[in-house]
């Protein structure tokens, strides 16, 4: 019986095209912050962790693809990643980097392939300091992109309904900022990247921990 699971997203060791748009602004949102430690939910090939340990912070990725994992670990020995999905118990990681918490948790163009979305938010939760941060990205979706995509008969393509793995949640500013709401946080920035306003090809949300 199958578990309707995807293992295997065909990572590589190259760099995701959404890279060239969504790193270097989350490495400039990272920076502004000046964290001590900084954990990837999602983290691929590691390529964004490659790019936020250039800042000189400690950083460290979690993937549910082995192979994801496999290639990260062979293309930045100095950086450790854990073969972990949301679904884990995040106190597996903590024990295994002998730390309490991380003073932010990245996840970029990761939640719009989850099942159950809620699982990110609360592991993202469960690792971070007090008042830490969440920094989130997915395809950006909103009234005129949405009207453009109609327009121009692009939805069938948009849906990726033939990528294995591909996404199955299509979220708004409004709706992921009502997810992140009810699941212990307070979003405190909320902007597109990629392309012209309101046509962005993603959007990024920045959250707090909301006090215990």
């Amino acid at each position: 019986m199958s578990t309707n699971n995807v293992i295997n997203y065909g990572w590589n060791a190259e760099v995701p095209e959404s890279c060239g748009y969504i790193a270097p602004f989350i490495v400039d949102l990272v920076g502004q912050y000046q964290p001590k430690s900084v954990l990837d939910i999602g983290s691929g090939n590691g390529s964004l962790c490659g790019l936020i340990a250039k800042m000189h912070c400690y950083v460290c990725g979690i993937e549910y693809d082995q192979a994801g994992v496999e290639h990260a670990k062979t293309t930045y020995p100095s950086i450790n990643f854990y073969n972990y999905g949301v679904q884990d118990n995040p106190s597996l990681l903590l024990e295994q980097e002998q730390r309490n918490s991380f003073d932010i948790v990245v996840s970029t163009e990761v939640i719009e392939h989850l099942y159950s979305p809620h699982l990110l938010v609360d592991y993202a939760r469960n690792v971070l300091i007090k008042e830490g941060k969440l920094i989130i990205t997915t395809p950006y979706h909103g009234y005129l992109k949405n009207l453009a995509l109609s327009v121009f008969d692009k939805w069938d393509d948009h849906h990726t309904a033939h990528w294995e793995g591909g996404h199955i949640k299509f979220w708004s500013i409004k709706t992921l900022t009502n997810l992140l709401e009810t699941h212990g946080f307070k979003v405190i920035k909320a902007t597109g990247v990629g392309r012209i306003p309101y046509f962005w090809k993603s959007m990024v949300l920045v959250a707090v921990k909301s006090a215990e």
